[in-house]
């Protein structure tokens, strides 16, 4: 397994050895000991979402006590997945990572609490899944309004295409929570 930090303190690109033979393909996608050592935790809860292309999910997170950190990779299809550093004393508040998952690539995305996460899908269909530190809790349920111009994310998906629920659309910028909080 490759892990690459990014610069964003705690974000890191993992690509597990894939293993290519005239049948396919085998890769481990998860080792509980392996990721417990590097990563210094363990996951409770595994969540798995379908969508159609042009659907954007997030930026959502998980307030105190219940912050989740997510591991986060693309099983079927293709996603720009996306992580944005809400810890207010970060010296890199606000700003995002932006990466793509694929079945293809089969990479996966580790984010630590403290990270509002959100995806959109690049290809016409994707099955996403995500390992998670904490159990979800509908009263720490949270999120940031994904194109709040504060943060300036690329969604690599034209305004007119894009697929968003309600709830989603309604979220607010990154700024109010921020003041909300103090």
């Amino acid at each position: 397994m490759k892990i690459v930090d990014y610069e964003i303190n705690g974000l890191k690109l993992i690509s597990p050895r894939v293993f290519h033979d005239n049948r396919g393909f085998f890769l481990e996608t998860y080792r509980d000991n392996a990721y417990t050592d590097f990563l210094g935790l363990t996951f409770v809860q595994d969540n798995l979402s379908y969508s159609t292309y042009g659907t954007i999910r997030g930026l959502h997170f998980q307030r105190e006590p219940h912050a989740q950190a997510k591991l986060v990779r693309c099983t079927y299809g293709e996603i720009l997945d996306v992580a944005v550093d809400i810890r207010e004393d970060s010296p890199s508040f606000g700003k995002h990572t932006s990466v793509v998952l694929s079945s293809v690539n089969q990479k996966q995305l580790f984010i630590p609490a403290g990270f509002a996460h959100g995806f959109a899908v690049l290809s016409k269909e994707a099955i996403v899944e995500y390992k998670c530190s904490n159990y979800f809790s509908p009263g720490s349920d949270a999120g940031i309004l994904y194109n709040d111009e504060q943060l300036g994310i690329s969604w690599m998906i034209p305004m007119e295409e894009r697929i968003l629920s309600d709830k989603d659309l309604s979220l607010p910028c990154l700024g109010s929570i921020t003041r909300s909080k103090k």
